[in-house]
């Protein structure tokens, strides 16, 4: 699979995986929303949908290439450890950053769409339904199929680049200000990805980003972790608070380490593969 062909079926993966969702969840808010109906069919079909991505069924002569391309190998017990370390201290680090990056620029605000009439046990449903079966799709789509054959030809950098531009085109909130925040979200999962080869520990990496932010969307009407509802003021208007420097400090501290267990992770990956092979 050359580059071209790795991110038009990266595109293919996420369009079949995120559109017959978003089409259950409509109708579930249109039709008897009373009950979270959509959940239990979504998830037999994300089912369905991982088992075809992994290599199961017609035709047989792209089942090991579809298997190969998803990049969904076991991983020791060790691995699994220092890749959840590493990409939970990124993520940490990433929050932090946008607290900080929001008193230097104004920040999009993500906001739930009005949904009076609906119950709030059944929009919970969803957004918890939702936060893994974006974490299948997407790591599917972009650290597996995306991902791999870039990063053969041109490198793990380029590599996340470009899944990383791609992610932010995908997601329709997208404004150019978040660009270095998607890219830096594939930069923490595409790494995992890479020194472990395999994105089963993105995915549950990805898993409880999305958790975290959609229980952070649904208890506050709208994504606080990203902009805060009660902004302080930029510090080129203000000048620099407490606030602002013990954020920054948060921030450097989580980057450390972050930066350390990366670096853990790697000399973990190098010290499992000769028992691999």
């Amino acid at each position: 699979m050359n580059v071209v062909q790795a991110m038009l079926a990266g595109l293919a993966v996420v369009l079949a995986g995120t559109l017959p969702r978003n089409l259950l969840f409509a109708a579930n808010l249109r039709h008897h929303p009373e009950l979270p109906w959509a959940v239990p069919l979504a998830a037999l079909y994300i089912a369905a949908f991982w088992g075809y991505l992994a290599g199961f069924g017609p035709p047989a002569s792209t089942s090991a290439l579809r298997r190969a391309s998803l990049r969904a190998r076991a991983l020791p017990p060790r691995l699994w450890a220092w890749s959840l370390l590493a990409g939970g201290l990124g993520i940490v680090a990433l929050v932090l950053l946008l607290r900080v990056a929001n008193r230097l620029v104004e920040l999009p605000r993500q906001a739930l769409p009005d949904l009076a009439g609906v119950p709030p046990g059944t929009v919970l449903a969803l957004l918890l339904a939702a936060a893994p079966i974006a974490g299948v799709v997407e790591e599917a789509a972009f650290r597996g199929y995306m991902q791999g054959p870039i990063e053969r030809r041109w490198g793990l950098p380029a590599a996340i680049l470009i899944t990383g531009t791609w992610f932010a085109l995908v997601h329709l909130d997208f404004t150019p200000v978040l660009w270095p925040y998607y890219v830096a979200v594939a930069a923490l999962y595409g790494t995992v990805t890479s020194l472990t080869r395999s994105i089963l520990p993105a995915i549950v990496l990805h898993t409880g980003g999305n958790l975290y932010s959609n229980l952070d969307l649904w208890l506050h009407g709208q994504a606080e972790w990203q902009s805060a509802a009660a902004a302080a003021p930029r510090i080129w208007q203000g000048g620099a608070d407490a606030a602002f420097y013990a954020a920054a400090a948060a921030f450097l501290a989580a980057a450390a380490a972050a930066g350390w267990a990366y670096a853990g992770l790697a000399r973990a990956a190098r010290e499992t593969r000769p028992a691999e092979a």
